[in-house]
């Protein structure tokens, strides 16, 4: 971004009043939870669901009709004195998605084990999730509309200690042990991440990422302190090495917990990853650095492929299938970097990729949950038949599959294309093979889990219990929603890039 730009959103912007509303709005929700307790905390949190859900279409509408940033100061102080929202295509895109999953997970919930039970007043882990649920959303939109590194950090912060708890929510031992090594990854990426950006702010005063995107240089306390925040950010997204906590955490909690964490939290920290890497930094700077990244990110497709090829049960295969997929949003960086002719179609698959991956990963863990209170277990050698007892969940699984798989029409088709058609026009022929190869290694787990589920049982499958049919359909729009953004209009794309890092290669020039 340009001096003449970065000065240009030092004042509200038409539209910008919204983005306050979208933090203010799951706050008050956690608050009246709280206040209102009981059956009460679950219907408000309800209520506050389509509420979100609008106020996020309309803020991807200001962003699209502005065809600009919004930008929203608090107190009507400018940076650096004061704090700005500010939303672009990206944070559109990720608020709306945020605001769907969120919706559909807590439907889920509201329609399995979640409700408080008719005759009691209030049962504790009912008022638990709604609450947790309501600020974890805060926590979501707090990231996603920041662009002050303190503020970022706070919110990382908050969406630390909404997560954790949802991991041990059924309070066995083994959920315990999982959220304890979470907490301890998450508190020392907190550690990391603050760390560098104190460095930050020593050394030029600020920490606004627009005002600083204009003065950062290539010196020793930038090298440490991108270098601290980067490594706290990869424990947070679990990117390979860094993943040994998220297998167990995802696949420990509750079907509509793990939706959430494997589709929205680990997204977070890699869209300050994004911000740091191709709205801070220099393209010059970033050059290296992200090739780096995106290396990790192509040992992430290949060693989380294998291992979910490997697992016995089928939510676990589902969380180092996560691991995986996480690896091609870093595939992003390298290629989306400077001004080059195929940097739009990296970033445009970049972003599609986090947003279909969600869709599609909420969907599996969804329809995991259903399969495991169906029989009893979700162990993939006794899965066979289940796809009499539970077709549209296994139907919705499939169609996750094959966004995973990158195979058409879904949006991770869409996703993946762009980012190999920019590996190849860039000449960076390693990520197009890695990405061929994660592929394939996609279709292996997925054929893993879909090939018993589809064969006809050798004696009748036992049902432990009947499954609401509205949750089913809840888990099958997801995975339609992962599908259709393969047919997005040309508008959609449009709006994903409102706000691309473009100019920071012309600063240094």
């Amino acid at each position: 971004m340009t001096p003449s730009a970065a000065l240009s959103q030092m004042t509200t912007t038409a539209y910008g009043f919204l983005l306050p509303l979208a933090i203010v709005l799951p706050v008050a929700g956690v608050l009246f939870a709280l206040l209102l307790g009981g059956r009460g905390a679950e219907r408000f949190a309800l209520a506050v669901m389509p509420a979100g859900l609008i106020l996020s279409a309309a803020i991807a509408v200001g962003v699209w009709r502005a065809n600009g940033v919004l930008v929203y100061l608090i107190g009507a102080w400018p940076p650096p004195l004061g704090i700005a929202l500010r939303a672009d295509g990206f944070s559109a895109a990720m608020l709306v998605t945020t605001a769907l999953i969120i919706s559909g997970a807590g439907c889920f919930a509201f329609l399995g084990n979640y409700r408080t039970p008719d005759g009691a007043t209030e049962a504790r882990a009912p008022l638990a999730f709604w609450t947790l649920l309501l600020s974890l959303w805060t926590a979501l939109n707090c990231v996603f509309l920041s662009d002050d590194l303190f503020n970022l950090y706070v919110a990382l912060e908050l969406l630390t200690f909404a997560a954790v708890p949802l991991v041990c929510l059924d309070g066995r031992a083994p959920t315990l042990l999982a959220a304890m090594r979470y907490l301890l990854f998450a508190l020392l990426g907190s550690a990391l991440y603050l760390l560098g950006a104190t460095l930050i702010y020593g050394a030029y005063g600020e920490l606004d990422i627009t005002l600083l995107s204009q003065k950062v240089r290539p010196e020793p306390a930038v090298w440490v302190a991108t270098g601290l925040m980067t490594a706290g950010l990869l424990a947070k997204t679990a990117l390979f090495p860094l993943h040994l906590w998220l297998p167990p955490a995802h696949a420990g909690a509750p079907a509509p917990a793990s939706a959430m964490l494997s589709a929205l939290v680990v997204k977070a920290s890699f869209f300050l990853v994004v911000r740091l890497w191709l709205n801070l930094i220099p393209w010059p700077m970033s050059a290296a650095p992200t090739q780096i990244l995106a290396a990790l990110g192509a040992a992430a497709i290949l060693f989380g492929s294998v291992l979910a090829l490997r697992q016995e049960r089928l939510k676990l295969l589902i969380a180092y299938s996560t691991v995986a997929q996480i690896g091609y949003l870093f595939l992003m960086l390298p290629l989306a970097s400077g001004a080059h002719s195929w940097a739009v179609a990296a970033w445009t698959g970049g972003v599609l990729q986090a947003v279909s991956h969600a869709f599609a990963k909420a969907a599996m863990f969804l329809a995991a949950g259903l399969v495991a209170e169906t029989i009893g277990h979700d162990r993939i050698s006794g899965l066979h038949g289940i796809g009499r007892l539970l077709p549209m969940t296994v139907f919705a699984f499939g169609l996750g599959g094959l966004s995973l798989m990158g195979l058409p029409p879904s949006g991770g088709f869409a996703a993946k294309w762009l980012l190999l058609s920019a590996a190849v026009e860039s000449g960076q022929w390693q990520w197009a093979a890695v990405m061929l190869m994660g592929g394939l290694l996609a279709g292996g787990y997925v054929f893993r889990v879909l090939a018993p589920a589809l064969a006809a049982p050798n004696e009748p499958v036992p049902q432990r219990q009947r499954v609401a049919p509205g949750r089913e359909i809840l888990v099958l729009v997801l995975a339609l929603c992962a599908m259709l953004i393969g047919f997005a209009p040309p508008e959609l794309l449009d709006l994903l890039q409102i706000g691309r890092p473009v100019s920071t290669m012309a600063v240094l020039q």
